[in-house]
């Protein structure tokens, strides 16, 4: 098993539209060979931000680096941000973890 996380820092008061986004967006992720499970989580807001992450679960580490070289990614991020880059309070940062036990 592997999952892959990014972690978002959103503007205070952006919460909402940042959801928003992540609702109504197209993941195509059912098409993808060895995908799992997706989670948008809400973590803590301090004076600057609300940290969000996006979680997901894969068969394989290979099979999610498949999916970042595939179709399907490229259509799932073609408007990533877009007219919201505000919201957004630096790049997503990364981590991906393979199950050890």
């Amino acid at each position: 098993m592997y999952i892959a996380m990014n972690r978002f820092r959103i503007a205070l008061g952006s919460e909402q539209a940042f959801i928003d986004i992540w609702k109504n967006r197209d993941t195509f992720l059912s098409e993808v060979p060895g995908f799992k499970d997706f989670n948008l989580l809400q973590g803590p807001t301090n004076e600057e931000h609300t940290l969000f992450a996006s979680h997901s679960v894969w068969e394989s580490k290979d099979d999610f680096e498949n999916w970042t070289q595939s179709e399907a990614f490229r259509k799932a991020h073609a408007n990533a941000g877009g007219a919201k880059k505000n919201i957004y309070l630096g790049p997503p940062q990364f981590e991906g973890f393979e199950s050890v036990v």
